[in-house]
Parts: structure tokens; sequence; C-alpha cells
């Protein structure tokens, strides 16, 4: 099983930006966290970051036929990027949206998810675990 794991704006500033939010643990270390967790799972993961909003966009679409479903954290997109949600939509692979912290309880404006309208479960407030969980979640409903 192949599953893209895209990560949005900011995330790859992690461990500087609000330590008290998102850890102290850096991008690199979320790299090796999913790439351990993949091969747990005997799955292969492709993962990206990007900050922009088209990138993700054309990474979603390239998707298509070649993956077998998306782990996504569109970050400060996932409350703002009906482009991402039609994108998702667009390609209708398995998709599970994943955030480190829990936006549920932070500013009423994140509590709305546009990309979460196209993914079958989403996982937030477990930091690194939350991805563990969305691969979990992908390799047992394919």
């Amino acid at each position: 099983m192949k599953i893209l794991v895209l990560n949005g704006p900011n995330l790859n500033l992690l461990g500087l930006r609000e330590p008290a939010i998102y850890g102290t643990q850096n991008y690199a270390a979320l790299e090796a966290f999913i790439r351990q967790s993949a091969d747990e799972l005997n799955c292969e993961v492709d993962i990206r970051q990007s900050n922009h909003e088209g990138v993700l966009v054309d990474w979603i679409q390239e998707a298509y036929g070649k993956f077998d479903g998306i782990v996504i954290n569109p970050a400060a997109y996932t409350h703002t990027s009906v482009a991402i949600l039609d994108a998702l939509k667009a390609v209708a692979l398995p998709a599970v949206e994943v955030h480190l912290s829990d936006v549920d309880a932070r500013e009423p404006f994140r509590h709305l998810s546009y990309a979460g309208m196209a993914c079958q479960k989403t996982f937030k407030g477990l930091g690194f675990e939350g991805y563990r969980a969305s691969l979990r979640y992908l390799t047992s409903v394919n």
C-alpha cells in the first residue's frame, strides 16, 4: 500500500513555531516518526511539505492512480481552502486529516475544516501519534 502524506504551511518550522502548542521536535523528527510508523504497518509513504496551496493541490491531483490513500495536515489551509477540498473530492482517494494540536480546543476560526469534509476520518490533538493513527486507519480500510 502506498500512502501520500502531505503537510501544509509552517510545519517545516516545527520545534520553532509555538512549541507549547506544537512541541519541541522538528520536522525531520516528524518525517522519521512517519517512516517508522509506515515500516511497522508494512506500507510505503511519500512525505511532502509545502507552504503553497497550489502545490498541495497539484500533489493531491498527481496522487490519482499512484497512491492508495492520502494523509493530509493542511495546517492553516484547513480553515480556508476550498481548492484543497475540491482536489480531495476529485481524486476520491481514501483520505485522513491529521492535526498535531486539538483544533477544536483553539480559536473558533479553527473549528471549521474544509479538507475534513472530504476525509473519512480526522485525528487531532495527538501530536505525532495522529500520523500513526492515520496510517493505521488507511491500512485497515484498504
